[in-house]
């Protein structure tokens, strides 16, 4: 009896452990050339990519959805990567591919500032256009929803880059896949969705729920 306790404890400590995720989870930080502090969002900045490998950030409910400042801003050069690292705005002109957010500007425009900082071009990466337009978005505005009724999200968005290497101007790789990282402990809260980069697919049927993967399986 004494025994099948302790089992039974064991379990429900390890399935409890589980569920509480952090951000070291999911970021392999020695990967990182570079991180990026935005203060609102944190970027791991690969040289070998001159992209974004992931960026993370906490929504606050009682900001979320609160402003929604219309104005959008201009893309610029993140001047702390050094030069022959940084990407630019042009290089993605007559590319193919959108400049895609990982930090999106809908969950951060409740101030002018915090806005502006979803627009360095650190935070940018080749997103094909129906992805970045119509499947991805959902997922944006799933962060904003969950943050709103939960009161905070833990956002992580992962950037998958597989060999041989595609590239657009200025050697810039193009991802494979983007996975994004919801949860919030407290509440019990994980749910991962993976979006292929793919350029043909079909937007109209497309639903959250094709796109869940299990968190575990990232760990």
């Amino acid at each position: 009896m004494v025994y099948n306790k302790i089992i039974l404890l064991f379990l429900i400590i390890y399935v409890t452990n589980l569920s509480a995720f952090n951000i070291d989870d999911f970021v392999d930080k020695n990967k990182c050339d570079q991180i990026i502090d935005k203060q609102v969002f944190k970027i791991c900045y690969s040289y070998e990519h001159k992209g974004a490998l992931a960026v993370w950030y906490d929504l606050d409910a009682k900001l979320v959805d609160h402003v929604n400042i219309k104005k959008r801003f201009s893309f610029y050069n993140e001047k702390t990567i050094p030069m022959k690292y940084r990407t630019k705005k042009k290089d993605y002109t007559r590319s193919g591919f959108d400049r895609g957010h990982l930090a999106n500007d809908a969950s951060f425009d409740y101030d002018k500032k915090v806005l502006r900082k979803t627009y360095t071009m650190a935070n940018i990466i080749p997103q094909a256009p129906k992805v970045n337009r119509y499947t991805w978005i959902k997922a944006e505005r799933y962060e904003r929803q969950m943050a709103s009724k939960l009161g905070t999200v833990t956002v992580i968005n992962l950037v998958n880059y597989q060999k041989p290497l595609n590239t657009i101007k200025n050697s810039i790789s193009i991802p494979t896949s983007f996975t994004k990282v919801l949860y919030n402990n407290e509440a019990n809260f994980s749910r991962c969705l993976k979006y292929e980069n793919i350029k043909d697919i079909e937007v109209k049927k497309d639903k959250l729920k094709q796109h869940n993967i299990n968190c575990l399986n990232l760990l």
